[in-house]
């Protein structure tokens, strides 16, 4: 039997995953950070992404805004603005958003806050990158 660590996800809305898994993946700020049990404690702020949970019935994706990290050595908890599971992101949502942010940040003109747009081209482009990894796990 594998080594495990509780671990919950949470968004400011509400709880998404809580449960045991033996390996997890998360986007921090300086880098992906990969977590296995008995981990050395560690909080880091997370930048948009993927985290991937790794349990013993398989892999669960989520996207990320952003948030926190936490690693305990039995527990890890991810605090995000947003977090949903990869099967729930809205594609088109994710693709118009994309678009918008691109067209922002190509019309400098406009008056828009760079800052802004670029941090909503990431959260866009890490919604998309999320469903095409479950796209992909599932083989469609």
């Amino acid at each position: 039997m594998a080594m495990t660590m509780h671990v919950d996800i949470v968004s400011a809305e509400q709880l998404i995953f809580s449960g045991t898994a033996e390996m997890i993946f998360a986007p921090s700020v300086n880098g992906d950070v990969g977590v296995l049990p008995r981990h050395a404690p560690l909080l880091t702020q997370m930048r948009p992404g993927e985290v991937r949970v790794q349990t013993s019935e398989g892999e669960e994706f989520f996207y990320v805004s952003s948030g926190i990290l936490e690693i305990q050595p039995h527990c890890v908890t991810v605090l995000a603005d947003t977090a949903l599971r990869a099967k729930d992101i809205d594609e088109a949502a994710a693709l118009e958003a994309k678009q918008l942010a691109e067209e922002a940040m190509s019309d400098r003109k406009s008056g828009i806050d760079y800052t802004k747009a670029q941090t909503s081209l990431a959260e866009a482009m890490a919604q998309l990158k999320a469903i095409q990894k479950i796209r992909d796990k599932v083989g469609h």
